[in-house]
């Protein structure tokens, strides 16, 4: 590189030395402004050589000089005038030349520049008006906006606003929700706008005037609203706009804690009391109070008296505090909720869940620094640390950006392209691999973060403003500068990022870096970037060594070469591991509601990197721990959601940092789920049940909510006289009872009253005020109303309804009650249920609409009539609670009956309140009311008729929690029958004696009852006596098990007779009898004594398989036999009528040895014996194979050859047809029968079955078109019946019969060949001199022509040679036999059938000679 630099500075010097004008730079492309449509000067594209570099010898010698265009142009336009008067021009003629070449070429440049220039200067302008007028864009707003006006009735009025915003919104006005329409009045109403400013002028105001004005101003950008209300006062009386026009709206139905899965959509919707007016709907949605607003993800919808924000995809950052706002006149209304995400299923079984909030900072060219929180849940193994992953969008694909995981929550990504859109996700990697991804990051474009700092505003004439960038005036700067200010600006366990400041000037070359590294204290100086290319000034190095300290510089680079180094960064190590933090501690656990808790507990010492807080929660004792966030909690409270009301709960916390998760913090004390105590709400429905003309009674209903559990101790009543302001109290101490006198009061004054509830948290909130009571006596002669009315077992379909008697009965008592009921919450519309009166304070209204709303009253009736309805319930839905019980009867383990009530969730305070037919207490001496765990249990001490009736139950803190239960007569004749055989309770039985005999020959008699305490007691009775164990006979009794043995080791006669087994445990007992006598007891006997031979026997080698046979698929009989308890002394051996068998074979190893009988004759039959022996004993197997086993096995045998028979198949003879079967193997036993057509072949002179070891076939001679037909072969093994079959017509009958044909002509053809029929010998010997007679016996139809030969030749009729033919006899005679007539002789017969050679040697001798050994001996003499 140094060289490198050195080359570049001698070629500057030598171009310098040549000229003082001509620039390097003027051979490269240049622009002076970065627009992409500006024109391009000659100087971008050609070179300006300046006229004073130029002598007229160059220009003469334009050949030999490097040309450019400029020059041929030249050339082009001075060609002919240059070759006219070439010498002329040698002068001042050239120079002139030269110098107007130069001076039009600047010309031409300048000309050109400017144009550029301005061209580039207007762009550049328009350019910025389009940023200023972006920056001037603004949402609308009303910085004055509208107020209230009160005015007198005909006065003028004037309602004002002023609005701003870029572009000018659009401004409506709208009265109590109702567009203005100016055309409607105009002579009443005149609107204005000019300026932003708004106004609305009202002329001679009347009360219709009076209400609420709101304006609405709309531009792209968003909208703003303002609001003011006119009061128009007249004679009559003041007319406020707002009473007339508002209507106050609320909340609805609103959204409760959330609970969603990552990934999934979520959806929050509210509604409100009434439809929202249009200039109304301006319903604002929070998470953790930042404004939600509409996007790709987000859908927030206002429609009607609605609204819901919608997350198409739920991730962890969107956990949170969700909160609806509402702008309601001149306040606002909020609800919140905390939505939960809970985590998706793991990507592999036990992989972690996804890490959560990854940020990018530090953009750079080709660097981004990534940070992000752990996962709340590791997993089945703890979390060793992340992959990071990126997306380019102009890829489409996800990249991991680390080989190794990274430990920490954060890390630096290099290596991007610059001008790139990127995202990032990460994923958690614990034993059992990646995890989920994160939620990608949104996009990201690399780019260089200082680039807007290299610009700057040039101002031109008429205002105009040129932006020119700061390298366009560095000048002409060639080899960079070196960088300054190299540092470290990230220490990691595992590397540091490098930072440094670019060189000033940088100029205007693309710059990149060289980073190098060396150890402290030494000079010797690496690359540390290899040969990555450094765009930005970041860099992370990785690969360094822990312990080392180490100092970096950094080079510039551009075109022109690399710049000096940088000075040396101090030195820097990699950094210590960062330590997770430490848990939290004292966590404490605060009721809160019915299904939830705040969570409080103390930060940890060491505070600083703790980024936030999981929360974790189990039920008491189960340790099933959950994770309550996945998005920590930065605070140190937390109110933990969706719990089981009255369930206990522990609960633990862990901090967040990067390096990772704490460990659990402590347990929490346990904590029941339930309400916080807080003071009751209010009471409502004051009613008056009785006026004396002094005294007044009066009658209300209970608070709806008791406040955290805690019942109402109490209540207070304040009263207010008629013509005063000021309540004052009327009882000091607490009415117990929703009941109360209130004395001393003037008759004929009219008196309001609240009344207030009280308990231990103190007193809440007053009722609303009764309406004025006129205390005047009651005189009527109707009754009053009745009051207290309440519901009691509401179930689907059916409630009970309370009530209490009224106070005043009228002339004359109360006769009884008539109920009414009404279907909705606020109709008026009442129904008689009951055309009779009802005598009871109580009544079971059933046949409801499930589900349905309703309210009910009473009214009491006496002989003057029906009087005053009482106040009407609350509205009730018929349909029963979750968890709701009912009241069930049955026998207890002491036989004592019982009502038992099972609550739902139960909490320590609860009580079972019991009481007869609703009101009636229970009678002590009678029954016994007895808590449980999740109930009561109401014991009845000895029932009879006097205890029958209604039963009913309730929780003293939720009356709602009810249930009754009819004692009947039949009840109790069925639990009494129950409850004796309870209390005289059997000992049931499992099973019954049972008689087992070992194999050891033991005998054991057993019977199993149900499981017995320890204090059971056992008698056994053998034919009327007591026994206990002894040596010979034990016994055996399992109180756990209920089981009992009598165990005999060697049962003999005196053991027979009955056994009894008397059981007794507490009041239960029980007995039982086991007859073991006659054949029972003598085949028990028999087997034990066999079992204990086998037993003596199996003490040395035995048979576990005794002899058997089978007969295999190849019809071979193979016995066989296995033998255990073997060693290596034990000998097998077979025999057969005593005599040993040969061929056996036997394998020590399995024990098994058989014996195979491949074809099996008579001889097989009869006994055959396997013997096994050795010191230790001996053992026999026998098998009988004779008689009747001997048939069955030929039976199995013939079966297996019937089953290894093939199909039938056909074979033509000169005979006729041959129908055969092949068997592995035939034997006789096997009989066979042959079919046609169905029916039975006889024995007839055509037909001739018959058989071989191997084949069963019938012949069918000269066969006929009549034997055309289906043939059958049946073979029947003594049990079964095989068949097979064969269909000998059409073309198989005819291809049968072509070859029958064929062989009789063959046949026939062969019987009538000519042939020799006794011929002669192969070799003959004779002496010489002696005659040799050869004769041969001939056949054939018709007679043969006869020939001799010689040694192939014919012989002839001669003296020495006698030929005699007869018909069927020739013969040749030699005479005088010589040596010369030695050799092969042939007899040829031949007729019209065929021919026939035979042929001798003949072998002549000399006297004294012996002839050949081979040789036939012949001859006589002449």
């Amino acid at each position: 590189m140094d060289t490198k630099m050195v080359m570049q500075r001698e070629q500057e010097e030598q171009s310098s030395q040549m000229s003082h004008s001509m620039q390097l730079s003027s051979q490269i492309k240049k622009r002076t402004f970065t627009s992409s449509d500006e024109d391009a000067s000659y100087s971008d594209f050609y070179p300006i050589i300046p006229a004073d570099l130029m002598s007229v010898k160059e220009i003469l010698d334009m050949d030999n000089f490097p040309r450019h265009r400029t020059w041929e142009i030249l050339q082009e336009t001075l060609a002919e005038e240059y070759h006219r008067d070439k010498w002329t021009m040698f002068g001042n003629e050239a120079e002139k030349v030269q110098l107007d070449v130069s001076r039009n070429q600047r010309a031409l440049r300048r000309r050109v520049d400017t144009m550029a220039i301005r061209k580039q200067a207007e762009n550049k302008a328009s350019d910025h008006l389009e940023y200023l007028e972006r920056l001037r864009q603004k949402a609308p707003d009303f910085p004055i906006p509208l107020r209230a006006h009160t005015v007198w009735e005909g006065m003028t009025v004037t309602l004002t606003c002023t609005v701003q915003g870029c572009p000018p919104p659009k401004v409506t006005w709208f009265k109590d929700g109702v567009p203005l329409m100016m055309s409607n009045q105009p002579w009443n109403y005149r609107l204005q706008q000019k300026y932003g400013l708004n106004s609305l002028e009202i002329r001679r105001c009347s009360p219709d005037d009076a209400g609420e004005y709101r304006v609405i101003a709309k531009s792209p950008l968003g909208e703003a609203r303002t609001f003011g209300t006119l009061v128009v006062n007249s004679y009559r009386g003041a007319v406020e706009g707002s009473e007339r026009s508002r209507t106050p709206v609320q909340f609805g139905t609103t959204f409760p804690p959330t609970w969603v899965t990552e990934g999934d959509s979520l959806t929050l919707q509210c509604t409100f009391t009434s439809a929202l007016l249009p200039f109304r709907q301006d319903v604002t949605w929070f998470r953790d109070g930042v404004q939600l607003c509409s996007s790709s993800n987000v859908d927030i919808e206002t429609a009607g008296d609605k609204a819901s924000v919608t997350l198409k995809a739920a991730h962890k950052e969107h956990e949170g505090v969700y909160t609806a706002r509402l702008r309601s006149w001149d306040e606002m209304q909020e609800h919140s909720a905390f939505v939960y995400v809970e985590d998706a299923s793991a990507a592999a079984l036990g992989g972690p869940a996804s890490p959560l909030a990854v940020q990018v900072t530090d953009v750079n060219k080709d660097y981004v620094f990534l940070t992000w929180q752990p996962p709340s849940a590791d997993g089945a193994s703890p979390v060793e640390g992340y992959y990071v992953e990126r997306y380019a969008v102009c890829e489409g694909q996800w990249v991991r950006c680390n080989v190794h995981i990274q430990k920490m929550c954060y890390y630096p990504v290099f290596g991007l392209q610059e001008g790139t859109l990127y995202q990032f996700r990460v994923r958690a990697v614990n034993q059992a691999g990646a995890g989920r991804p994160s939620k990608a990051t949104e996009p990201v474009l690399t780019a260089d973060p200082l680039g807007h700092t290299r610009t700057k505003v040039v101002k031109v004439d008429k205002g105009r403003t040129v932006t020119v960038t700061k390298d366009e005036l560095e000048g002409q700067v060639k080899a960079p500068f070196p960088s300054t200010n190299v540092h470290v600006s990230e220490v990691s366990e595992t590397y540091v990022v490098l930072s440094w400041t670019e060189p000033e000037p940088r100029g205007r070359e693309p710059l990149t870096f060289y980073v190098e590294r060396s150890l402290a204290g030494k000079s010797s100086w690496e690359l540390a970037s290899l040969d990555m290319e450094v765009n930005s000034p970041r860099f992370p190095v990785f690969d360094l060594a822990k312990g080392e300290q180490y100092c970096f510089r950094v080079r510039s680079i551009n075109k022109y070469g690399v710049s000096d180094p940088s000075e040396p960064s101090a030195p820097v190590s990699l950094g210590k591991p960062q330590a997770v933090p430490t848990p939290p501690h004292s966590v404490l656990a605060v009721r809160d509601t019915d299904t939830s808790v705040l969570l409080q507990w103390q930060e940890p010492e060491a505070k600083d990197d703790v980024l936030g807080y999981y929360l974790y929660c189990s039920e008491s004792g189960e340790q099933d721990w959950k994770t309550v966030n996945n998005k920590p909690v930065p605070k140190t409270r937390f109110t933990v959601h969706g719990l089981k009301n009255r369930k206990e709960y522990v609960f633990m916390v862990k901090s967040v940092s990067r390096a990772g998760n704490s460990g659990y913090s402590d347990e929490s004390p346990p904590i029941r789920v339930k309400a916080a105590i807080s003071v009751p709400s209010a009471p409502s429905a004051i009613a008056l049940l009785l006026c004396t003309g002094s005294e007044m009674v009066l009658g209300w209903r209970a608070p709806a909510r008791h406040g955290g559990g805690d019942p109402v101790r109490g209540y207070y009543l304040d009263q207010m006289d008629q013509g005063t302001t000021a309540w004052r109290e009327v009882n000091v101490k607490p009415a117990k009872e929703r009941k109360f006198k209130v004395c001393n009061l003037t008759g004929g004054n009219f008196y309001q009253f609240r009344v207030f509830a009280a308990n231990m948290a103190g007193v809440g909130k007053p009722s609303e005020a009764s309406e004025a009571f006129l205390c005047e006596k009651w005189t009527m002669p109707e009754p009053g109303c009745p009051y207290d009315v309440q519901f009691r077992e509401v179930r689907d379909g059916s409630l009970v309804l309370l009530w209490a008697a009224p106070l005043y009965e009228g002339r004359s008592p109360v006769t009884g009650y008539f109920l009414e009921i009404s279907q909705g919450d606020q109709s008026d519309n009442w129904t008689a249920l009951n055309e009779k009166p009802i005598c009871d304070t109580h009544h079971k209204v059933s046949g409801l609409q499930a589900g349905q709303t309703y309210r009910l009253r009473v009214l009491a009736v006496n002989e003057a009539g029906v009087g005053w309805a009482s106040l009407p319930t609350e509205p009730v839905t018929a349909e029963a609670q979750p968890g709701a019980k009912n009241v069930e009867i049955g026998v207890d383990d002491d036989g004592f009956i019982f009502l038992g009530y099972e609550a739902d969730e139960p909490d320590d305070e609860s009580k079972c309140l019991w009481n007869k037919n609703y009101t009636e207490p229970i009678d002590g001496s009678r029954a016994r009311a007895d808590a449980k765990k999740d109930g009561s249990v109401l014991t009845f001490t000895d029932p009879s008729e006097e205890d029958l009736g209604l039963y009913t139950v309730e929780m003293s803190d939720d009356p709602n929690q009810s249930s009754s239960y009819d004692f009947t007569a039949e009840d109790l004749e069925r639990l009494k029958e129950l409850s004796w055989r309870v209390r005289n309770p059997l000992i049931a039985l499992k099973s019954d004696w049972q008689v087992e005999v070992s194999e050891q020959g033991d005998v054991c008699l057993w019977l199993q009852t149900e499981s017995l305490s320890d204090a059971a007691e056992l008698r056994l009775v053998f034919n009327d006596q007591e026994i206990t164990s002894t040596p010979r006979r034990k016994i055996n009794f399992d109180k756990a098990k209920g089981q009992v043995e009598i165990l005999f080791e060697q049962l003999c006669q005196e053991d027979e007779g009955s056994y009894t087994a008397q059981l007794k445990d507490g009041r239960a007992k029980n007995q039982f009898t086991l007859v073991f006598v006659d054949q029972k007891f003598h085949e028990t006997l028999a087997l034990a004594d066999k079992n204990r031979r086998d037993h003596r026997r199996k003490s040395g080698p035995y048979f576990q398989e005794c002899l058997s046979w089978c007969v295999n698929e190849d019809c071979e009989l193979i016995m066989k036999c296995k033998v255990t308890n073997t060693n290596k002394d034990t000998s097998l051996k077979w025999f057969k009528e005593g005599a040993a068998v040969p061929r056996v074979v036997y394998d020590p190893a399995s024990g098994v040895s058989t014996l195979t009988i491949p074809q099996v004759t008579k001889k097989e039959a009869g006994s055959f014996r396997a013997v096994v022996s050795d010191r230790r004993g001996e053992d026999v197997s026998a098998l009988e194979l004779l008689d009747d086993e001997y048939d069955k096995l030929l039976q199995q045998l013939s079966k297996q050859c019937a089953l290894s028979a093939s199909p039938l198949q056909i074979q033509s003879t000169a005979e006729g047809f041959r129908l055969y079967c092949s068997l592995k193997y035939y034997i006789s036993h096997l009989k066979t029968s042959w079919l046609f057509k169905e029916k039975k072949i006889g024995q007839e002179a055509r037909t001739k079955p018959g058989s071989n070891m191997e084949k069963v076939w019938i012949e069918i001679c000269n066969p006929t078109e009549n034997d055309k037909g289906k043939y059958a072969l049946e073979m029947f093994d003594g049990q079964e019946t095989h068949k097979r079959h064969l269909d000998l017509s059409g073309q198989a009958f005819a291809d049968a019969l072509l070859e029958h044909q064929r062989l009789k002509q063959a046949a026939i053809a062969e019987k009538n060949r000519a042939k020799v029929t006794k011929g002669l010998p192969d070799v003959v010997a004779i002496m010489e001199g002696k005659s040799l007679c050869l004769t041969c016996f001939i056949d054939g139809e018709p007679a043969p022509e006869i020939t001799w030969l010689r040694n192939d030749k014919e012989v002839a009729q001669q003296n020495q040679f006698v030929i005699t033919k007869e018909p069927k006899c020739s013969t040749i005679t030699i005479n005088d036999v010589n040596v010369a007539n030695s050799g092969k002789y042939s007899i040829f017969v031949r007729n019209k059938y065929g021919s026939e050679t035979v042929d001798v040697t003949v072998s002549v001798y000399k006297h004294g000679q012996k002839p050949p050994s081979h040789a036939v001996e012949m001859g006589f003499n002449a």
